[in-house]
């Protein structure tokens, strides 16, 4: 459905986001770009709890909410699959980001998660992990590496995904219920969106 021009009330007890798709047709990091000292990546099969705690700890302040909606059996399929890729990034072994990437539409990869914990940004993490990020992507016979982004992420991500190379190609409106009113969020999560309840 394509809205028309206009204003339109959200539901109570629901937020809204606009949606950009960005996509690019060739790696624009050829060259692997080093993690700071005492920080590592590495390419992990995760359970079920663990990564569900690493996706809320990481998207709480944005209200990521997709995966914690998808039933147990459906997200272990999807971890467990050959066409997913997750990546940990660890520093003195805690688990402090990931990235999420997949391969399951024909020659064209999605980056569907690239966040750290909020407490560690601003720590020269961005750079490396979208270099891991397109290596990893463009490795494979792929022509088309998406990624998209969201009003209620950080107000740095679009323009983070545009300097790495990414183009704008679409905008959509999301309206969903708001995480922290079902309990898949903290009720003190992303202050700086009103709960309207």
């Amino acid at each position: 459905m394509i809205l028309k021009a206009g204003m339109y009330d959200v539901p109570s007890g629901h937020v809204a986001a606009v949606l950009t798709h960005l996509e690019m047709t060739a790696p624009t990091t050829l060259e692997p770009s080093s993690f700071p000292d005492g920080i590592t990546a590495s390419q992990d099969a995760v359970d079920l709890a663990t990564y569900r705690g690493l996706f809320t700890s990481v998207g709480g302040p944005w209200l990521w909410t997709s995966r914690l909606l998808m039933d147990d059996a459906v997200l272990g399929a999807l971890l467990d699959d050959p066409q997913t890729e997750i990546w940990i990034i660890r520093k003195g072994g805690t688990d402090i980001g990931l990235i999420e990437l997949n391969f399951s539409e024909p020659h064209t990869c999605e980056l569907v998660l690239l966040g750290v914990l909020k407490s560690v940004t601003g720590q020269g993490l961005g750079k490396p992990m979208m270099a891991l990020a397109q290596s990893r992507a463009f490795a494979r016979e792929i022509s088309l590496f998406t990624v998209h982004t969201c009003s209620l992420d950080d107000p740095r991500a679009l323009s983070f995904y545009q300097n790495a190379g990414f183009t704008a190609v679409k905008r959509a409106v999301e309206i969903f219920a708001d995480p922290r009113l079902t309990g898949h969020h903290d009720p003190a999560a992303a202050p700086q969106i009103p709960c309207l309840s």
